[in-house]
């Protein structure tokens, strides 16, 4: 890896302002400024933005991307939007860039729209002249190019001005919300107004409850590389079984599928073997991979739109359940095709997430089973959370667990609608040192999750390539061997 040796920028991590006047990377640079055509999400992005507008007149709204984030010493983690940024720009995989921020500004008729953001590096002096060669954080020859103003306002459908034109752009007092946190320069000019950013972020939030046909098509697409995902995993499984980190091979197959078909992953994947299964969110994936064992594979790509999928299967490692494993996983199985089976437009919200409770509830207390404190009284929903830890399910679109910012009359405790997408994901965790269940049973955990989009008459299940029933599975793991 190439070390910087030119003079510290601003932020004390390379790329100073002015070349110098004998620069020799001054002059011979051919043109090579291109007219992007407009991103696919650009028109729904418009007309999300008339949302915004219509829902906050006559105030300022400031939206930014937020920036990167180290990794250690001079490197950066891979860089990624803030969820409302991406919604209401339709921005896309590696051109997204940091430190980015669209501001909403109050008209007599609406707002006036513009993303302030980084310019393509230039290539012939000026303010910024050095940072292409120089800034290794930022300058083309180390990150690579970035989109001229022109260019984004192509891609994007916006007016694009330069990021340092924002200090000036926001000087001007009007009522203003910001999404906060995000730029510490947005933070430090706009004071605070915790109320109305409350409504703010709740209502980007809601805006992304319900899916645009755009939408729905990328998620069907990052659904469908993350099933291909899974099919690359159970090919995997024979040799990851004589390996003594094999949680690790299982997660690089499913990571190389994600960086290859698109964004990367949605969120960290759980490889978990053994009782590393009881663990909701395994991502140490550092144990070995045994036959007789299950693995649990939670895991979702991410598409170059940032929307991404999030599904869990629980494989018999040797192409076998026990009869244990079986038992468990067949209850976990049956509470799932009753959450699936309410879920329909008018439908609560929690109602799928009841039903697939209420078989937990009746096949744990067919084995015997009930936890310390969980009498009759007691509600389904709690009496065995300690074999279930969690709810059955959640929305699903850019976020892997989306829109939980929206009040809880428009989410949880709301009705399900046409262009709602959720995942149904009920489990059975039995902690390998509870004494409160039988020898046989400790150590397992089972998981089985399947992403759907509420039409106008029912659902559809995007993540129905692979197989979910028992049978299914193990003729699918053992035809890997």
């Amino acid at each position: 890896m190439e070390q910087h040796n030119g003079p510290p920028g601003p932020d004390g991590r390379g790329g100073g302002a002015h070349a110098p006047a004998h620069d020799p990377f001054l002059g011979g640079w051919a043109d090579t400024d291109t007219r992007p055509p407009p991103l696919s999400g650009a028109a729904w992005a418009a007309k999300r933005r008339s949302a915004v507008s219509e829902r906050f007149p006559g105030e300022r709204i400031v939206v930014p991307s937020g920036g990167l984030k180290v990794r250690s010493n001079d490197f950066d983690h891979a860089f990624r939007p803030h969820s409302a940024f991406i919604h209401l720009t339709g921005e896309q995989g590696t051109q997204a860039v940091p430190d980015s921020v669209l501001v909403f500004e109050p008209t007599g008729s609406g707002h006036a729209v513009t993303l302030f953001t980084r310019p393509r590096s230039p290539r012939h002096g000026g303010p910024h002249g050095a940072e292409f060669h120089s800034d290794r954080r930022y300058g083309e020859f180390w990150v690579g190019r970035r989109r001229t103003l022109t260019g984004t306002a192509d891609a994007l459908g916006v007016e694009v001005a330069a990021r340092d034109d924002l200090e000036r752009a926001l000087a001007h007092r009007v009522p203003t919300r910001v999404v906060r946190g995000q730029d510490a320069l947005v933070d430090t000019l706009v004071p605070r107004s915790d109320p109305a950013e409350a409504g703010l972020a709740a209502f980007l939030a809601e805006l992304r409850l319900v899916k645009d046909e755009w939408e729905i098509e990328q998620l069907r697409a990052a659904v469908g590389s993350t099933v291909a995902g899974f099919h690359d995993v159970v090919g995997e499984l024979p040799y990851a079984t004589r390996l003594a980190r094999g949680e690790r091979w299982i997660e690089g197959t499913f990571n190389r599928r994600a960086r290859l078909d698109g964004h990367g992953l949605g969120f960290e994947t759980i490889a978990a073997a053994g009782a590393h299964a009881c663990v909701l969110h395994w991502m140490r994936n550092d144990g070995p991979v045994r036959d007789g064992d299950l693995l649990l594979l939670d895991a979702g790509v991410e598409a170059d739109s940032f929307h991404t999928g999030d599904v869990t299967r629980t494989l018999p490692v040797g192409g076998r359940f026990t009869d244990a494993q079986r038992r468990v996983y067949d209850l976990v199985f049956a509470a799932q095709s009753a959450g699936i089976a309410a879920l329909r437009p008018g439908a609560r919200y929690r109602d799928f997430h009841e039903a697939a409770m209420r078989v937990i509830a009746e096949g744990l207390d067919g084995w015997g089973l009930r936890p310390p404190g969980g009498t009759a009284p007691t509600p389904v929903s709690e009496r065995y959370r300690r074999y279930t830890v969690c709810g059955s399910g959640h929305m699903l679109g850019l976020d892997c667990h989306d829109c939980t910012g929206a009040r809880d009359e428009t989410y949880r405790d709301g009705t399900l609608e046409s262009g709602h997408v959720l995942t149904v994901e009920p489990g059975l965790y039995f902690q390998p040192d509870d004494l409160t269940v039988p020898g046989e049973l400790r150590g397992i955990g089972v998981r089985i999750e399947d992403d759907f989009v509420v039409t106008a008459d029912g659902v559809v299940c995007l993540s129905s390539g692979l197989p979910r029933g028992a049978d299914e599975v193990e003729e699918w793991v053992a035809a890997s061997r």
